[in-house]
């Protein structure tokens, strides 16, 4: 028993159908198919509501449980669907939507500061990455440029699989120090910007991210903060 990551098949689903296989101790609901990206890789859980013959409920995120399940998490306590319930899943796709734009923004960021990523965190305004850099970035402007005029590009963004062999043969396809891809289960999630000879990045994801470059819109990198004496913090905005 597993749930089907719909998610994974069609970032763009807003709504889709499931059923509930169980709840769990905690009161969330188990389903057997899931349009809500859990919490992972420093990229939140989706939010919206469900509907079911005689109830809705607001869901405030989801969550990863054991057995490579997903938990939706309701807003407040009310009374679940039964388990075996038939239920409409229906994303905040607004606040889904400007995850996935801040998510593949923060690729290219790292493309424009190709240094090793030590953290990050993904919010629906402002997003971040740590870098190991000893020392600030002298020009922040240009910076700022050369990330725009990438997404401005309109490259494609699309996904791949490989082994865990595959990985390991090649360990500089990993940018994040902080969290190691997941193994052991067959295949590895790669998220490849442009293609062929536009390609300029490839490294392993799990989460969303938007078709093309252009529609992450304009962005600002924000503060560069000192989080010790070889890391700095890189926020990045979403201004359209």
């Amino acid at each position: 028993m597993s749930t089907t990551l719909l998610f994974r098949q069609d970032a763009y689903l807003r709504e889709a159908e499931a059923t509930v296989l169980a709840h769990t101790q905690e009161g969330g609901i188990v389903l057997d198919a899931s349009i809500f990206y859990p919490t992972a890789g420093g990229q939140p859980g989706d939010s919206g509501f469900i509907i079911w013959s005689g109830g809705r409920m607001p869901i405030a995120t989801a969550v990863k449980v054991e057995g490579g399940l997903i938990a939706l998490v309701p807003s407040e306590a009310n009374s679940l669907p039964p388990v075996g319930a038939k239920i409409t899943q229906r994303l905040d796709w607004n606040r889904r939507h400007r995850h996935m734009r801040m998510h593949t923004a923060l690729h290219l960021l790292s493309v424009v500061i190709p240094l090793p990523v030590t953290g990050g965190q993904i919010g629906a305004d402002k997003g971040r990455l740590d870098f190991m850099m000893p020392e600030a970035p002298t020009d922040v402007a240009a910076l700022n440029e050369a990330l725009n005029l990438l997404i401005e590009r309109d490259l494609p963004v699309t996904d791949s699989f490989i082994t865990d062999a595959e990985l390991l043969a090649n360990p500089g396809l990993v940018k994040t120090m902080s969290v190691s891809p997941p193994m052991g289960q067959g295949q590895i999630r790669l998220v490849r910007i442009g293609n062929d000879a536009t390609q300029i990045d490839l490294q392993p994801c799990g989460g969303t991210h938007v078709g093309r470059t252009a529609e992450i819109g304009r962005v600002e990198i924000g503060k560069v903060e000192n989080k010790g004496k070889q890391n700095r913090r890189v926020s990045l905005l979403l201004v359209d």
